[in-house]
């Protein structure tokens, strides 16, 4: 986990918007799979992989988000509607993974492990993303 840092802001806003994408990713698949499915496994397991999303450097973090200069702030026309309850696992799993790969590569600035809990994190929701999709799909 980072606890120190030698990134200049752009490198911390680009830390802080993927480390919020991660975590509200996998927030939408847990709350799917806590208050749709009743799956008290799976969704304990993806409550474990958003508490690992953290970086101890929050006041760091929070100084660099410039919500006003986003250049892709606004909502794109696939992002404005889902077919069904599938199609929001699957976009909230992909959210997941390619945050967690930014934050992989983007940590590897830094001397420290945080590299490869993203790692792991996204590897994890590899397998959740196989697994879950398939029995979603079958409960239609």
């Amino acid at each position: 986990m980072i606890t120190s840092y030698n990134m200049n802001i752009t490198e911390l806003r680009l830390i802080d918007a993927n480390l919020n994408r991660l975590r509200e990713g996998i927030r939408v698949v847990e709350d799917i799979f806590r208050y749709v499915y009743n799956d008290k496994n799976i969704a304990s397991k993806l409550k474990e992989l958003r508490h690992k999303s953290r970086i101890a450097i929050y006041d760091e973090l929070l100084d660099s988000r410039d919500i006003k200069n986003d250049v892709l702030k606004e909502t794109t026309k696939s992002e404005k509607s889902r077919d069904d309850l599938n199609s929001i696992l699957i976009a909230n799993f992909k959210r997941a993974q390619e945050s967690s790969r930014v934050l992989e590569e983007v940590c590897k600035l830094e001397e420290n492990n945080s590299s490869e809990v993203f790692k792991y994190i996204r590897y994890e929701l590899y397998d959740l993303e196989k697994a879950l999709t398939k029995i979603t799909s079958n409960s239609k």
